[in-house]
């Protein structure tokens, strides 16, 4: 007999939202079907190898899809960072930079130290992480709704161009992508039963989640709402082992901040940083329509899909909310949400006629094709990197200098250009303003800089850049994606 709904004053006792109802919900009535239709939505009878698929399949598609072509792009500044911190001497690189990537800085010093510290060792982890991902969506829909959904959830995740992105970058994204969906995956057996042995592996997730993320913790926030909603007699419980888990990421963050450190800048949402927000957490815009429109059959505020409504739709929501008070917006900080509407969009999928389970995933790699395609290329994940160090290493010759633009371009230099090929650093040991005489004899001057830039000189203010303004022409431009390179030459130096 199924379990009957019971409210007191004090008390309501819904359904169980964990695996022992495994049905795929209707929020419209529509799975109160009988005889021939309610046959047709029945899983298959032979659920093992199903089970089997709803991670498998997934976890080798991703893999496959983030190994193929994982060391053509450079690495872009953000990445070099993770370089520069693998490989300096300790601890330098370690504080007062963002204090929330420090511990993933810490794992990857570990990492380099044992797998080597190349552009493609150096994205492993992440590669890993994604592939762990992905196999968990899968398993996930499939203890949720049905095998069948698990497979095409796990499919729908793998394909999406953003998870191939990230899988492919040496940044602590898909780490914490994993570690959202390892917390997930242990909350409805910890709110069932939420005993010690349950609520254990929770909060260890969620301690994963915080250190390698902390804005990834918006998610405590969705899985409250889903405690309080379904097991509210749990409450108390689950709080003290989220708040045990959000601990360490606290921790550091208060550490961090008092020691001079930082949480990284993003950006203010406005209109057009709204707009763009669906391409740049999906891939392709397009993707993203297809996602949100097959989710919005699967958001009922009820039982088994509660968990993903909740997971796809709060934490945006708090991210923007937060992002009113300081400048934290960024696509990227959602790529834990992604798993979420994988799942709701296979949840939808699975309702209709069986022949549309292969034709739609076909339909969305189609789409993404193009995107996957570039992602790829020497620049394809923003920053052509590699090209800049081409650039200047062909066309450098004895004496000529360098001013950079920001210091992770001064890293670029150092990754992919042999000391005996590097122009001078001529601001390496002092600040721009105050070493205008640093410039004085050098008659070719490389100029890089973030960003597609009108103005190649870089503001660094004072004595130097009047003189990089008034002493020197642009003699030459380059635009690799995502930088300028600019050569200046001193007509009046000698020779």
């Amino acid at each position: 007999m199924r379990e009957s709904t019971m409210m007191d004053a004090d008390t309501m006792v819904l359904p169980r939202i964990g695996p022992g109802d495994t049905r795929v919900e209707d929020p419209w009535g529509e799975d109160r079907v009988v005889g021939s239709r309610a046959r047709a939505h029945r899983p298959p009878a032979d659920t093992s190898r199903w089970r089997l698929a709803a991670w498998l399949l997934p976890a080798l598609l991703a893999g496959a899809l983030g190994v193929v072509g994982a060391g053509a792009p450079g690495l872009r500044l953000a990445e070099l960072a993770t370089w520069r911190a693998a490989t300096s001497p300790w601890p330098d690189r370690l504080p007062g930079g963002d204090v929330t990537l420090v511990p993933y800085h810490l794992l990857m010093r570990a990492w380099a130290a044992a797998f080597g510290a190349s552009d493609l060792a150096l994205r492993v982890p992440s590669l890993l992480a994604v592939a762990a991902a992905a196999a968990l969506v899968g398993a996930l829909a499939a203890r949720t709704f049905a095998p069948a959904t698990g497979v095409l959830a796990g499919v729908i995740f793998a394909l999406l161009p953003s998870v191939t992105r990230y899988a492919q970058e040496a940044q602590p994204y898909a780490l914490a992508l994993f570690a959202a969906v390892l917390a997930t995956w242990f909350l409805p057996p910890a709110m069932d039963r939420p005993s010690l042995r349950r609520l254990a592996p929770y909060a260890g997730a969620v301690v994963l989640l915080g250190l390698c993320h902390a804005v990834a913790l918006l998610l405590l926030v969705a899985h409250g709402w889903v405690v309080l909603a379904f097991r509210r007699g749990a409450t108390g419980r689950w709080l003290a082992a989220a708040a045990l888990g959000a601990l360490p990421a606290a921790g550091l963050l208060w550490s961090g901040v008092r020691a001079g450190g930082q949480i990284a800048p993003a950006a203010r949402p406005d209109l057009s940083a709204l707009a763009a927000t669906p391409g740049e957490l999906f891939g392709v815009a397009a993707l993203g329509a297809v996602l949100l429109g097959l989710a919005l059959f699967s958001l009922p505020l009820r039982r088994a899909a509660a968990v993903c409504t909740a997971w796809a739709v709060v934490p945006p929501l708090g991210l923007l909310l937060v992002a009113q008070a300081t400048p934290v917006w960024s696509p990227s900080s959602l790529l834990f949400t992604l798993p979420a509407w994988a799942v709701l969009a296979a949840a939808a999928l699975s309702r209709v006629r069986a022949r549309w389970w292969v034709a739609v995933p076909v339909a969305l790699a189609l789409i993404g094709a193009p995107a996957q395609a570039a992602l790829r290329a020497p620049g394809g994940h923003g920053q052509a990197s590699r090209e800049v160090a081409e650039i200047v290493g062909a066309r450098r010759l004895p004496g000529d200098g360098a001013v950079y633009g920001d210091a992770d371009a001064r890293t670029l230099v150092a990754r992919y250009l042999p000391a005996d090929r590097r122009p001078t650093d001529l601001l390496a040991a002092a600040p721009g303003h105050g070493c205008a005489g640093c410039l004085w004899g050098v008659r070719r001057l490389w100029v890089i800089r973030p960003g597609d830039r009108t103005d190649p000189v870089p503001p660094v203010g004072g004595a130097t850049e009047r003189l990089l303004r008034t002493g020197y022409r642009v003699a030459q431009v380059w635009h690799p994606k995502g930088f300028t390179v600019a050569l200046l030459v001193d007509e009046r130096a000698a020779l």
